[in-house]
């Protein structure tokens, strides 16, 4: 059997760092952890998207915490709730088919396990609610609908907004909190990890545990980071840092966050002290120069997932290629057998995109150069020459393109 331990820097680290909220309490969390019990504890995912990003770095990190602690570790991925989409303060999200779930998947186990651990004496458990919730019949899902009141549900401030704006709310919608509140439930788990902006889900799901199985579930909310561009993180919009970036891109993507962004990132992706945090803020409140801080919060960042060797790459190549502005002395070289072909199309084939709408958002941003020239015509076609065509995606991202002999 595992065993448990109290170290009490990791418990306060766990209860306090980066942390939005603790249900019920801080003190009746932390007195759970001390009394040497082995919890279960989960966080879950829905494949929305191909990559999980540094957004869900806050909470796996936490999860490692547990795990390095001797607690059982669920690592969920919500392709069950996937299908029925987890409400948006804006519109409804289109119902996923089995294909794209199955292929947003398939690099998640890799990617989270830059942060935890899937094998060793205590792996983390990779588990899908498809398992159970697929096997719910009609009478379980009248029971689950028992479970809460349509005002209840329709008081979340996202359908609250929709409502007000006279957007739709489909039914399939309401059904989404208390589909995610029954993984808690059918995993018979003592804490739930999340995102600020999951608190209602995760809230249903401990009513749903004191109902079901007459135990308490603690909720544990994190701090929310935005993406560089100032957005909400999202896999769906692409936006992030993400775990399945190289080293190289990470650090670029960390220094264009705002200088605003520092302590933030610091706290919640970094194991920089809170004492050092706390004076970086105060020197940058003085005015000091924000880019030694910036350097240091993309390091850490990187360090944190990919490692020190890869963090200190990707800062040289950082300061060569975007400081500097040279051109890296290692471009990826792709052979084409075609000598004319859409840009878009050429984006994603050489992998500079991960689909053809992400590769005209590219192209529309200006984020491409072709042979040094920024290119914002969708439409454009491009020759490929023996001599070789030099595809740059940001400041980070060279190809050097090639005819096939």
């Amino acid at each position: 059997m595992t065993k448990i331990t109290t170290d009490e820097n990791l418990i306060e680290k766990f209860l306090t760092r980066g942390v939005e909220r603790i249900y019920p309490s801080v003190d009746a969390l932390r007195q759970k952890l001390m009394s040497g019990e082995r919890l279960r504890v989960y966080q879950g995912f829905d494949p929305t998207g191909p990559y999980l990003h540094v957004g869900h770095a806050i909470g796996i990190r936490a999860l490692r915490i547990l795990q390095e602690l001797g607690h059982e570790v669920i690592f969920l991925v919500g392709d069950y709730t996937a299908k029925v989409g987890d409400p948006d303060k804006d519109t409804t999200r289109a119902i996923l088919s089995d294909a794209i779930i199955k292929k947003n998947m398939a690099g998640w186990k890799k990617q989270a396990a830059q942060l935890i651990d899937f094998t060793g004496k205590n792996p983390v458990r990779f588990e899908r609610n498809y398992t159970w919730l697929s096997k719910l019949k009609p009478e379980d899902v009248i029971r689950l609908l028992s479970q809460m009141t349509l005002q209840q549900t329709l008081a979340r401030s996202l359908f609250k907004k929709r409502l007000d704006e006279d957007e739709e709310i489909y039914l399939q919608e309401l059904l989404y909190p208390l589909m995610q509140g029954y993984d808690s439930v059918a995993m018979k788990v003592d804490i739930e990890i999340g995102g600020a902006d999951q608190t209602f889900n995760m809230l249903v799901g401990r009513d749903l545990c004191k109902s079901y199985l007459e135990k308490e579930k603690f909720v544990r909310t994190h701090k929310m980071m935005d993406a560089p561009d100032g957005r909400t993180m999202s896999k769906t919009k692409g936006n992030g840092i993400n775990l399945g970036d190289s080293a190289e891109d990470m650090y670029g993507k960390a220094m264009s966050y705002p200088d605003s962004a520092i302590a933030s990132g610091l706290e919640l992706l970094t194991d920089i002290s809170m004492a050092v945090i706390k004076e970086i803020g105060n020197s940058l409140t003085r005015g000091e120069n924000p880019m030694q801080y910036k350097k240091m919060m993309a390091f850490e960042i990187v360090k944190t997932i990919k490692g020190k060797a890869a963090a200190q790459k990707a800062q040289a190549y950082f300061a060569n290629t975007v400081q500097k502005k040279e051109t890296p002395s290692e471009i990826t070289n792709y052979e084409l057998r075609i000598t004319n072909i859409n840009i878009v199309d050429l984006l994603v084939e050489v992998k500079l995109a991960a689909s053809k709408s992400e590769a005209r958002r590219l192209i529309e941003q200006g984020g491409i150069k072709v042979d040094g020239e920024v290119v914002k015509d969708v439409n454009k076609i491009i020759e490929i020459t023996k001599d070789g065509v030099l595809i740059q995606r940001g400041k980070r991202q060279f190809v050097k393109i090639f005819a096939k002999k």
